[in-house]
This record gives structure tokens, sequence and C-alpha cells, in this order.
């Protein structure tokens, strides 16, 4: 089903056999259950539907490195981390640079790429690696031994870019600049054990010093209902925090344009046909993230961290810095 549906995407968690659907709204995922179940004749067990949020910047850190030590205390890496721009975050987004580690052959490519953006040419020349919409660069001069740890430098920066540390959720739009470094002489103690926790310590550090936000999907619902039930249409939208940005009216039917956090749709469709008798006509496109109010930040980070089984509070900049 997934072949034949691109909005469709199915992962299966190794550990528990579940699968997991992704879809672009409820009623799409009640509808892919509905043609397992009744087409293809398999019976499920379907959990209640998740929204993933994103990890975002909302502000840089520069001059305040952040300084993550190695569980020997022979290695330090200081990070520095800084929101990107919309224009470079999309342009990732779309595939422009690539993505995965970045060649020494290719970076100076890559680095006039990052340049059209209106970034630093010399800088991003520096790239070494690139993870859905958050590139790495090493910022650093003439640190010895930091070619060959290179590689742990990119895998720690990949999982944190998987898993941010506010809530686990994936992370969006940011640059990390490894800026120094004080590396053991001898390479025997800065191996994968000593240098991943480090490198993944000083980038979660930096970001928790930078201020880390929840990014929430949000979508775009085209409703077309006749004038008489306008009113209950209206109020389903803005009880679930949608904004309402247009209402052009066509004879006896009026079309109510409104953006919807994706989190806040659930039952949307069974309540708009109930205000409206069955008679609206609705469908809905992606937007995108945007950032979470702020009143609802505690809440949502305390909700995504119980279910992933975490305690609720998200750790401090000192946690990091042990």
């Amino acid at each position: 089903m997934a072949k034949a549906d691109a909005s469709l995407q199915v992962t299966t968690n190794q550990e528990t056999g579940e699968a997991l659907l992704a879809g672009m709204g409820e009623l799409h995922l009640e509808i892919t259950v509905y043609r397992i179940e009744e087409e293809q004749n398999i019976k499920v067990q379907v959990s209640p539907p998740i929204v993933v949020y994103r990890e975002g910047l909302e502000s840089n850190n520069s001059g305040r490195a952040f300084e993550g030590k190695s569980p020997n205390r022979h290695n330090r890496f200081f990070i520095e981390v800084e929101p990107l721009s919309n224009e470079v975050t999309e342009a990732l987004r779309d595939g422009h640079f690539g993505d995965g580690t970045v060649r020494d052959k290719d970076s100076k490519a890559t680095g006039d790429k990052f340049a059209e953006f209106g970034m630093s040419k010399d800088l991003m020349r520096k790239i070494y690696a690139i993870h859905g919409t958050n590139v790495l660069v090493n910022d650093t001069k003439g640190i010895q031994g930091l070619h060959e740890t290179r590689e742990l430098i990119i895998e720690a920066f990949n999982e944190v870019c998987k898993k941010g540390p506010v809530a686990e959720e994936p992370v969006t739009g940011m640059m990390v600049r490894v800026v120094d470094a004080k590396l053991h002489e001898d390479a025997i103690h800065r191996g994968p054990a000593q240098t991943i926790p480090a490198v993944r310590n000083a980038i979660k550090g930096a970001m928790i010093r930078g201020r880390t936000v929840i990014m929430e999907p949000m979508q775009k619902a085209f409703v077309s209902v006749p004038n008489d039930w306008l009113g209950q249409v209206t109020r389903e939208v803005t009880n679930r925090r949608g904004i309402i940005e247009d209402m052009p009216s066509e004879g006896e039917v009026t079309t109510v344009v409104g953006v919807l956090p994706i989190a806040e749709t659930f039952g949307f469709s069974n309540d708009i046909r109930a205000a409206s008798q069955g008679r609206a006509v609705w469908n809905t496109e992606n937007l995108g993230f945007e950032k979470l109010p702020e009143h609802l930040f505690d809440k949502v980070v305390g909700e995504i961290r119980t279910r992933k089984g975490l305690k609720p509070e998200p750790y401090g900049e000192a946690y990091y810095a042990e």
C-alpha cells in the first residue's frame, strides 16, 4: 500500500515488531487501516494516533561555546549552535545540498551553494555533514588528531538530529559548529566510547543554552459549507486553535479557509459532519511546522516524554556539562 501511495510511510520497530504507519492525517490513516482490514482481510490492532513534532532553535549561542567532556575526561569538544534561516532550511528540505557526509573533494562546491543563500562561503566550505535540515561544520583551526575523529563527530551529530534534547523528537533547521577541541594525544583514549558522548552532550547542551523550542506540524483546511451551518463550522475551527484566513462565498455556499495544528485535528471529520449535518465538504493540505505556543510547551513536552518512557521534565544545561 505504501508503494501505491507516496504519502504513506511504513517503518517497523525491530524490538517490538510494531509497524508504524505515517500518513497525512487521521482520516488518511483511518481509510488505510479500513482497506487493510476489508480489502486484504488482515485484522490489525491500532493504537491511538500520535503527532510527530520537531525540535528547533530559538536563538544562537555564538560566542558562548558549550564544552562537552568525554567519560574519561581526556577529550573536550567546544560546540556552538545556531538556527538556519527559513530559506536555507527549505533548500535543505528540497535536497538542494544533498544529504549525509560531505567528502573533502565536494566541500568547496557545497560551500559555494550555501553562499548563494547568503551564508559565509569560507565557513560553509568546512562542512562535515548534512542530516535532513541540519548542518555540521568544522570551524576549528589546526587541532591535532581531529580528522581521525571526524566520523565519530558526524555520528554523534546524526544521533542528536534524530533525537533532540527536549523531547527526543527530530531536530530541524540547525547549524552545529565545532569551534575548538582538546584531544588526548593517544588515539586509544579518543575512540567511539569517548568521542561520541562528548560531542553528543556538547551539541545538546549548546541547544539547551540557545533555547530549544518545539515545532508543531500545521495543516491548511478548506471547508465548503452551506451558509446556514457556517457559524457552527467556524466555531469548530477556532475551538481547535485554528486561525481563519479567508471565507470566500459563492451563492449559498461559503468556504472556510483556516490553519490548524495537526494535534488538534483528531475527531475533526466527525465534528464537522455533526456541525453541518453532513453537508460540509472539506480537504486539507500540509503546511510544514510552526513554533508551538509558549504556554503549551511544558504540557506537550511532558506528554511526549511520558509516552516515550522518559521522566516528564527535560534535563537542564548543567546535566550535559558533567
